[in-house]
């Protein structure tokens, strides 16, 4: 390729070619591959991309080329000269060593596969556009480049830029950008930018045949994801609209001309929260169709955010749109579902695996969680596959790793993770593999372990069906009244082939259990007929054996008659008598009919039921870390008889029991959320020692600190202390003593959160306890001001950690802490007694900790020295032949006694 002029909008002058591009080789001090697969950058992550077997990573300073499981390659730094002066300011790439006076902050990053290229483009420090076509598997190797604008002007902004295709062909693919307009300019909100030659104009240019196609914003607009599925391009966008957010969908439908691509703008409203505010966060097409999910914020800030479904359709019919932000807009899309509702969702990724959807979704306090959904819309138990250390937000984009698609690629400010999709391995029976409800994870009958699919190409294998089930088999009892009783096993399996060889044996207390005329099975069911015509009341064990390859299940089933289950019409009953694969209908239980399921009916007859039903107001904790709380409160009424809670994190979830240790009458079946967040982490400890005899307030500084339930220390490991006080972000609490440990030592802390103990990264150390050696005092008008001097130590004490008083007979006077000085080998304490009598303080009470010291006064000539040392006396040589003098004939005076 070669630079030709003829631009139509205003940029940079063309770049003078220099020398080649500045190539960093691996192996610098702030990029580290971590054992979890992970890799820590030197600055934030500004954009990332993935193309077959490559990642590219964009930081504030450099650009980084990656193979799939993020083992470094090459790197580029973004640095070079800017000719300040005008916006249209000229950058030149600096080899190693020169000078340079400003960076380029990567705003776009598109891999163009078939092009064998990867687009660059950013803004410099004075806000010029630059932009570089790069070898796709060599990014060394720079194949154009030129000083344009393409994209924003700002280094923050809400802009989006994906390539597109208007035609078939290779030749007519374009960049197209969406640009939130912060200057107030004439440049255009959406851009259609060449990216060859053979386009019309120039690379980068947006003419077109002649003219300048335009679609503009007269308001201001956020752009957070656009994409094309066949001729249809795609924006979403969000636009203030007074007080209110409104969330929109824009469709281009792609022709031969820019300028006729423009001219098909349509737009709808996406209706979210009931009129609300509402705002998108992230966006991910779901593969093979027209849908499409989003992660919204519902309540106008970023705290409540729902993850729905939309189905985007094109809607080309209307008149044209000339304007992207209209104030308003006639028409509104309603979403299919919502799928999920969590605290701080920032980012999503949907995809296919076989007849589900499987979306991974990140958070504002580092989770990835995935959640699998099949074509009803009906979700599995949420699974979080990773969680960060802290509180790190995750970027707004996930990724899929391209070349096996076993992996995620998230990021955390500087930090990227490539993070499995499943823990298939950790399942180690076909229950277990069956019930993860995972449609990544098969159970292979050759290896028999749970594995990916692929990993099971040579055998046969089981899965969980295309639509949700509780159960891997169920049975129904059907009997109408003459007939006899018969027992009809479902299987809800999916499977690499159907079995040719697929048996079914259903064992009961008799060898002739099942009599001779029942069908043979046929998958995924199969039938007995009950020789014996009743069930005993005790009910009947049985025993079902199938076979699908050399897949092997059993599943044991107690069989109970239906019209023995019996009482009072409830909830309750009504769930037994389902469970055990009868049919409830007029209140009361009966024989199933053949082929007909009523699961749902129990789900409806609550709200009829007349009992006092407990009702939950509240409960405290309400928020707790990811392991959770050993004790809470729950509040509300008629909570006298409850003897077990239920926690679950969403509806399909198995609920997990907790116990109840006491409960008061005044007293909740009911139900109240609880939060979950991440784990705390400490950071830093004040003071960073303590003294032997403990009991020295500890400030820990962190994160999530108000999870903590006790601190401990290494070199007593069996004893936690409670926080005195804690916030997010601070706690304190009182050092335990050094016990048999002699002299100074280092004890690491851990914190205490529920049944798990998490290390802190700082170090303490323990020193002897201080050790104070005198005091002087002297009268101050109504007041008394005491210096206590103490022996020189590294443990740092503050004014904080020491109290004084003053005894005089058996009375305490209280000395208030004034200041601290230091010397070579002695510290020294000052503090004021107010309102003192008029008797001299014999002694002090000091205490630290839980630690009391009583000291005598100091010899006359401490005294002495001590006044010339407050009072200041500028002649202090003067003074001082005074006081000698005075002491002298005092001494003097005082023998003659």
């Amino acid at each position: 390729m070669q630079a030709v002029s003829g631009s139509v909008f205003p940029r940079c002058w063309k770049m003078i070619l220099l020398p080649a591009l500045l190539l960093i080789l691996w192996g610098e001090p702030g990029l580290c591959l971590e054992e979890d697969r992970g890799l820590v950058f030197d600055g934030h992550i500004r954009r990332f991309a993935v193309a077959n077997d490559t990642v590219y990573v964009a930081t504030e300073e450099k650009l980084y080329q990656l193979s799939h499981d993020l083992t470094p390659v090459q790197n580029l730094t973004l640095r070079g000269i800017f000719k300040d002066g005008s916006r249209q300011a000229l950058f030149y790439r600096v080899s190693e060593g020169a000078e340079w006076n400003g960076t380029l902050s990567i705003n776009i990053l598109l891999p163009f596969v078939e092009n064998h290229t990867l687009i660059s483009c950013g803004v410099s420090d004075y806000e010029c556009g630059y932009c570089e076509i790069l070898d796709l598997k060599n990014i060394s190797n720079r194949i154009y480049s030129e000083n344009v604008r393409v994209g924003p002007t700002k280094r923050s902004s809400a802009s989006v830029a994906f390539l597109v295709r208007l035609k078939k062909s290779l030749a007519h693919t374009y960049i197209l950008s969406a640009t939130q307009n912060y200057d107030g300019t004439n440049y255009q909100t959406l851009n259609l930018h060449n990216t060859n030659n053979d386009q019309i104009g120039e690379i980068f240019a947006v003419i077109d045949y002649q003219s300048t196609p335009k679609i503009v914003c007269t308001g201001n607009v956020e752009f957070v994801d656009g994409f094309q599925i066949s001729s249809t391009i795609y924006l979403l966008s969000n636009l203030p609209s007074g007080p209110k957010n409104t969330v929109r969908l824009s469709w281009l439908e792609a022709k031969e001309k820019k300028s006729d691509t423009f001219k098909s703008l349509r737009t709808v409203t996406l209706s979210v929260s009931d009129g609300g505010s509402s705002r998108l966060l992230s966006s991910s097409l779901i593969p093979g169709g027209s849908l499409w999910s989003g992660v919204f914020t519902v309540d106008g800030g970023q705290t409540n955010t729902e993850l729905l479904v939309f189905d985007i359709g094109p809607d080309f019919t209307g008149g044209t749109e000339t304007d992207f932000c209209p104030l308003a807009t006639s028409k509104t899309l309603k979403p299919k579902a919502v799928l999920f509702r969590q605290k701080h969702m920032s980012s999503v990724l949907a995809v296919r695996q076989r007849g589900w959807m499987v979306f991974f979704i990140g958070t504002g306090d580092g989770q990835l969680i995935k959640l699998a959904v099949d074509k009803n819309y009906h979700t599995t138990c949420p699974k979080v596959l990773y969680r960060a250390d802290d509180d790190r937000q995750m970027f707004p984009q996930i990724l899929l790793d391209q070349v096996d698609r076993r992996h995620v690629y998230v990021a955390f400010r500087d930090q990227m993770k490539l993070v499995p999709v499943s823990k298939c391995s950790t399942y180690t029976t076909v229950q277990q593999c069956w019930s993860a409800q995972d449609p990544h994870c098969v159970w292979c009958g050759s290896k028999q372990s749970c594995t990916f699919e692929d990993d099971c190409k040579d055998s046969d294998w089981v899965s969980i069906p295309d639509h949700f089930q509780q159960k891997m088999v169920s049975y129904q009892l059907v009997k109408n009244s003459t007939g006899p009783i018969k027992l009809n096993i479902q299987t809800h399996l999916t499977v690499s082939q159907v079995p040719s060889n697929f048996t079914c044996h259903i064992s009961g207390p008799s060898t002739e259990f099942c009599g001779t005329n029942w069908p043979p099975p046929q998958f995924p069911q199969c039938t007995c007929i009950l020789t014996n015509g009743t069930i005993p009341a005790q009910g009947l064990h049985v025993t079902v054996r199938i076979r699908l390859g050399t897949v092997n299940l059993a599943e044991k089933l107690k069989l109970t008659s239906c019209p023995d289950i019996g009482g009072s019409p409830s909830s309750v009953l009504c769930q037994q008598c389902v469970k055990s694969g009868c049919s409830w209908s007029n209140n009361g239980c009966s024989w199933a009919n053949e082929g007909v399921m009523n699961d749902s009916v129990c789900q409806t007859m609550e709200s009829g039921m007349n009992f006092s039903r407990p009702e939950i107001t509240s409960i405290s904790p309400s928020v707790v870390s990811f392991y959770g709380r050993n004790h809470a409160v729950l509040s509300g009424h008629n909570l006298s008889d409850v003897t077990r809670v239920k926690i679950q994190m969403d509806a399909t979830c198995s609920p997990q029991e907790s116990p109840v240790w006491n409960n008061t009458d005044g007293s909740c079946h009911g139900n109240s959320q609880i939060t979950y967040q991440s784990s705390p982490s400490c950071t830093k400890l004040e003071p960073s020692s303590t003294w032997s005899s403990g009991k020295r307030i500890i400030t820990l500084t962190g994160s999530h600190l108000e999870f903590v339930e006790g601190i401990i220390h290494s070199h007593t490991p069996q004893e936690v202390t409670d926080p005195r006080n804690s916030s997010s972000q601070t706690l304190t609490y009182d050092t335990p003593a050094a016990g048999n440990s002699g002299g100074s030592f280092t004890s690491s802390v851990s914190l205490k959160v529920a049944n798990e103990t998490l290390v802190c990264s700082t170090s303490f150390t323990y020193y002897p306890d201080p050790e104070f050696i005198s005091f002087t005092s002297i009268r101050m008008g109504d007041n008394v001001r005491i210096t206590l001097k103490k022996k020189a130590d590294k443990l740092e004490l503050t004014l904080a950690d020491v109290s004084v008083w003053g005894l005089q007979e058996e009375k305490q006077f209280p000395c208030i802490m004034r200041e601290k000085g230091t010397s070579t080998e002695t510290e020294f304490f000052v503090c004021e007694i107010q309102s003192a009598p008029d008797l001299e303080f014999q002694h002090l009470l000091i205490k630290y900790g839980d630690q009391r010291v009583t000291l005598g006064p100091s010899s006359l000539l401490h005294q002495v020295l001590l006044i010339l040392r407050i009072l200041l006396i500028p002649c202090a040589s003067v003074a001082l032949v005074i006081i000698c003098r005075w002491l002298k004939k005092l001494t003097a005076e005082t023998t003659n006694l």
